[in-house]
């Protein structure tokens, strides 16, 4: 389509921009939403289990991002594998998000004994994979 000076540039620009726009939803939904629990059980002062699960989430979780945490990452998209390799800093924030924890001891015929759970309930996180980095954030 010709301008009335017979410039095709203008409709060209617009065309572009509108395509843009079009296109900057579809950019700002590379995030995922993942479920993660974590569980943490302690026997007599010895990690007797640790088990951290990590799944896809079926239905769009509801909820606003908070207190994010960024892992560095060469181009991987596998959460579960850039959790393991970054496990001591993301255990850690976990504690600082909020663990449920429950702890339990007993003393028969002279022996003590004592049992900790630290516990992360089933939690929507937001995950937003970019080239160097991922950023995690549970939705509260």
């Amino acid at each position: 389509m010709r301008s009335r000076d017979g410039n095709s540039d203008f409709s060209l620009s617009v065309s572009v921009s509108v395509g843009f726009l079009l296109l900057l939803p579809s950019l700002a939904l590379n995030a995922s939403e993942f479920l993660i629990s974590y569980r943490y059980l302690v026997k007599d002062a010895v990690l007797y289990n640790e088990t951290l699960e990590i799944s896809k989430t079926m239905q769009k979780c509801k909820g606003k991002p908070y207190q994010s945490i960024v892992f560095q990452t060469r181009d991987d998209k596998n959460l579960k594998k850039i959790i393991e390799k970054n496990h001591r800093k993301f255990v850690d924030y976990i504690h600082h998000i909020g663990l449920n924890v429950e702890h339990h001891d007993a003393t028969i015929n002279y022996k003590y004994s004592s049992t900790t759970i630290l516990t992360l309930k089933t939690t929507c996180f937001k995950v937003d994979f970019n080239d160097n980095f991922v950023k995690v954030s549970p939705l509260k």
